[in-house]
């Protein structure tokens, strides 16, 4: 039988991009179902939660994430547009968020056609690879939604027809991530662990084989 394991993920999120290719890898070599519980991203979640950072936050966390792309080998850019409609200067935060709500309803679709690690993958390429302008235009977007084996427009009519309940789904999942043991993104859960960042994954994958996972084959 398959593992299972529970990731946590935002698209805001630059740590979350880095995650995913080591996911996809996991699920493709060992027996491990990766259940994907897509949240929305801390500057929605935790209200103001810019304001409160010191000076220092953002910098050092836009170098840490450059670090870690270089030594991944992982392309990373500042998407263009920001999923999150915020003024970087003072941290407030905009009441509507259309495209952040746009990439979380088709995620939950995605999630329902059962490819959820595929669509994540494709999409946040899109956004977080810097080479991509107005990502959320044109035929890009429904590019990374074929390569994820979707329908763009089949995702987005899901999407009108279920948004209530896909809202309240997403409700679910943020409330299981802080009973799960942390408010940050990716957050891994197995049996019941929280391991909280990308730069957990090697610690991760560690416990996981200690607790009997296998090779597929």
């Amino acid at each position: 039988m398959n593992q299972q394991l529970y990731c946590y993920w935002s698209f805001r999120s630059p740590y979350s991009y880095l995650a995913v290719r080591r996911l996809r890898d996991w699920q493709r070599d060992y027996r491990l179902n990766i259940n994907i519980r897509l949240v929305y991203p801390i500057a929605v979640r935790i209200k103001d939660f810019f304001k409160h950072q010191p000076p220092q936050w953002l910098p050092y966390l836009l170098t840490d994430c450059s670090r870690e792309a270089e030594r991944l080998g992982i392309p990373l850019g500042l998407p263009r547009p920001d999923p999150i409609v915020m003024d970087m200067d003072s941290g407030e935060v905009a009441e509507e968020q259309p495209l952040i709500q746009r990439l979380n309803l088709l995620g939950m679709a995605a999630t329902e056609a059962g490819l959820a690690l595929e669509f994540i993958d494709e999409v946040s390429q899109l956004i977080w690879s810097g080479h991509v302008n107005d990502w959320e235009k044109g035929s890009g977007l429904a590019r990374a939604c074929r390569r994820a084996g979707l329908e763009l427009d089949i995702l987005e009519d899901c999407a009108n027809k279920n948004r209530e309940r896909y809202q309240l789904a997403l409700e679910r999942n943020q409330q299981a991530q802080l009973t799960a043991g942390h408010w940050g993104v990716p957050l891994f859960v197995y049996r019941d662990e929280p391991f909280f960042g990308q730069d957990r994954m090697d610690t991760l994958l560690w416990r996981m084989l200690q607790q009997g996972l296998l090779y597929r084959g």
